[in-house]
């Protein structure tokens, strides 16, 4: 048993059990945050909850599951020895400076010491902050649940991301555009510090705390910053630079919108976080807007990549009193302009069993792109049955309607594989399906799951989180998970309301 974790002997019921808390966010002072304690709800049940996770991360076998969790999950007791907080931090929001934000749902419940590493648990709807701004601090059910799946559903894809760790709901009313029932999710991240709080003491011309945050950020999580024998903090925007491209190609390369790229959502560790009104594109559509709100289509899918970019000026901006000279910044984030399109070209060309970078490659790529926007095809199926199309055209074809136009792109393909090092038709096969995901988690497989719970049915969401551990295996269970989007899921709209 690892001496880093929580202790998952048995043990007598009567005796407690202690927590391995590190709560190195907490020693930067109380500049950074507010102490408050969660806002608890009644009548809580478990809505999801992660096992598997659990015991990844050593939670006492005896204690999870138990009514003990259950109650710190819904924010109506403490964790033993936690302390629990929230964070201040600024913004721009869809492009304009928003000024101060901060933790206006979320409760940090302090840093664990775990098997995967330090980890930091979350509350997110846990009851109102200093820095609601007028809300009242709750998430509903809907989004609780959509958070919770899309967490994992990323993890299980290899991109970095939060963690869900549970569900909890409560039959408390929470206003909306109409009345919905309260939720609280865990989320769980080695840090959920965002760009946002570098902008918030910049911003305020604080430079001690500023050069605090960073060199936490660097000592804490990124120490080779320290070790380029230049400015660390210069190293420091140049690390996010290449995480957050890296990040980015990996959301292009499944379909992925994230919905509000504002700069309070980005993390600064290159993890996906705030799942909002995310979508996983069905039929492709570069300019699609998966958020309702967002009427100036500013995050949409073919625009996210450059959004990135934009945020990291804000971050370099933020930094600027830490660095030589502006120069020095300029340098820092000149590495995106190649290292997101290198790194979308070795992803999407994985998803087209390409793995060496050959002339011609990326013609190949956006001829495809054009002819999938062009007739809307679905993108998850397309790359899918593309691993099954290597011989012939056949089921990727039946997809498309200029029929003659695939079949011209087919060929080119067909000829780009066999110049492949050993090429052969069944290892592409089965290299492209270890790529290309069967199951992501679709919007309407997110409205099933959350309308069975509102009626008490919490099955789908384990269903769903089970499939999401894996979603490129076939299993014939889970067929319909893998399956075309019903009509009506058209007409489903997300938006910031949660």
């Amino acid at each position: 048993m690892s001496n880093t974790a929580v202790d998952t002997a048995s043990r007598p019921a009567d005796v407690p059990i202690e927590w391995p808390w590190m709560d190195r966010f907490a020693g930067l002072g109380e500049a950074f945050f507010t102490r408050l304690d969660a806002t608890g709800l009644p009548a809580p049940v478990w809505v999801g909850r992660h096992d598997d996770l659990a015991r990844e991360l050593g939670l006492p076998l005896g204690w999870w599951g138990s009514e003990d969790a259950l109650g710190a999950l819904a924010g109506n007791q403490r964790l033993p020895g936690s302390h629990p907080l929230a964070s201040v931090y600024s913004g721009h929001q869809f492009g304009h400076w928003a000024g101060q934000l901060g933790d206006g749902r979320a409760l940090w419940l302090g840093e664990l010491s775990t098997p995967l590493g330090p980890m930091e648990l979350q509350l997110k709807g846990a009851g109102r902050t200093p820095y609601s701004r007028m809300g009242d601090g709750r998430a509903v059910l809907r989004s609780s649940i959509r958070e919770f799946l899309a967490s994992e559903a990323m993890h299980g894809l290899g991109i970095p991301t939060s963690r869900a760790l549970a569900v909890v709901g409560s039959p408390q009313p929470v206003v909306r555009e109409t009345v919905e029932t309260a939720a609280v999710v865990t989320r769980v991240a080695p840090s959920f510090i965002r760009f946002g709080h570098f902008e918030h003491f910049a911003a305020a011309n604080r430079l001690e705390e500023l050069r605090r945050l960073a060199d936490f950020v660097i000592d804490n999580h990124l120490p080779a910053c320290r070790e380029t024998g230049g400015n660390p903090y210069a190293s420091l925007l140049a690390e996010v630079t290449r995480r957050t491209a890296q990040l980015i190609a990996r959301w292009q390369a499944v379909g992925f919108c994230h919905g509000v790229m504002n700069t309070d959502n980005m993390s600064i560790l290159g993890l996906t976080i705030d799942y909002g009104p995310f979508q996983f594109m069905d039929a492709f559509d570069p300019a699609h807007v998966c958020n309702h709100s967002d009427t100036g289509g500013r995050y949409a899918y073919h625009r996210q990549p450059n959004v990135a970019y934009w945020n990291l000026f804000c971050l370099g901006q933020a930094l600027l009193p830490l660095l030589d000279d502006q120069q020095q910044a300029l340098d820092a984030l000149e590495p995106y302009k190649t290292a997101f399109p290198t790194a979308l070209q070795r992803a999407m060309g994985a998803k087209l069993g390409l793995h060496a970078v050959s002339e011609g490659d990326d013609a190949l790529i956006d001829d495809l792109m054009r002819l999938m926007a062009a007739d809307r095809v679905d993108f998850t199926i397309a790359f899918r049955r593309l691993g099954d199309s290597i011989a012939s055209g056949g089921p990727a074809r039946d997809l498309f309607l200029q029929r003659d136009a695939f079949d011209a792109w087919h060929a080119r393909w067909r000829q780009r594989l066999q110049a492949e090092p050993d090429f052969s038709p069944e290892a592409t096969r089965l290299a492209m399906h270890r790529t290309n995901p069967r199951i992501v988690l679709r919007n309407h497989l997110a409205e099933i799951a959350i309308r069975r719970a509102r009626d008490g049915d919490f099955s789908e969401v384990d269903r769903l989180l089970k499939a999401f551990a894996a979603p490129f295996d076939e299993r014939p269970d889970e067929d319909d998970l893998a399956a075309f989007p019903p009509d009506w899921a058209a007409g489903l709209e997300i938006s910031c309301s949660s």
